[in-house]
């Protein structure tokens, strides 16, 4: 059992030192895995605001009210428990500046297991990395150990 400071991200390093800075907005993300490991910290210790700021503009919930969205991730992050990140895979930018996380977090509802993996891309929007849309797999419909899949071996890639 991780100690009750520790970063929700995974990092083993304590929050304060890790993804809290991030969350008060005092520095950007340096790439999309930490950006990523951020927004996973943002779910888990209920940081909307945070969740919202990161949203590329292209994100499709960017087209809908900002109060509904916040709503809804409030309501998602406190419905959810957050109980671990785990990186499978990554990709540095592309040539269209895209890059991809692949990871796998486990997340349980009312004591039932709703884990899943995830394809992420990110994109800089000219002030930091923002989360731009991801591909969701249940781990109850991955064929085999969802923890050696890579972004090849992702399922609809």
């Amino acid at each position: 059992m991780p100690p009750r400071d520790a970063c929700p991200c995974g990092s083993g390093r304590k929050y304060a030192a890790c993804c809290a800075p991030l969350h008060r907005g005092e520095r950007e993300a340096p790439d999309a895995e930490t950006l990523m490991r951020s927004r996973y910290a943002a779910f888990a210790r209920k940081e909307v605001d945070y969740l919202w700021r990161t949203l590329h503009p292209d994100h499709e919930d960017r087209a809908e009210d900002e109060r509904t969205v916040k709503d809804a991730l409030r309501e998602a992050c406190a419905r959810h428990k957050y109980m671990g990140l785990r990186i499978l895979d990554r990709r540095a930018p592309d040539e269209a500046g895209v890059a991809r996380v692949l990871f796998l977090a486990r997340v349980f509802e009312q004591g039932h297991e709703r884990s899943f993996v995830e394809l992420s891309e990110f994109a800089h929007d000219g002030a930091g990395w923002r989360y731009l849309r991801g591909r969701l797999v249940p781990v109850g419909v991955v064929a085999g150990d969802p923890e050696a899949l890579t972004i090849a071996t992702f399922p609809g890639r």
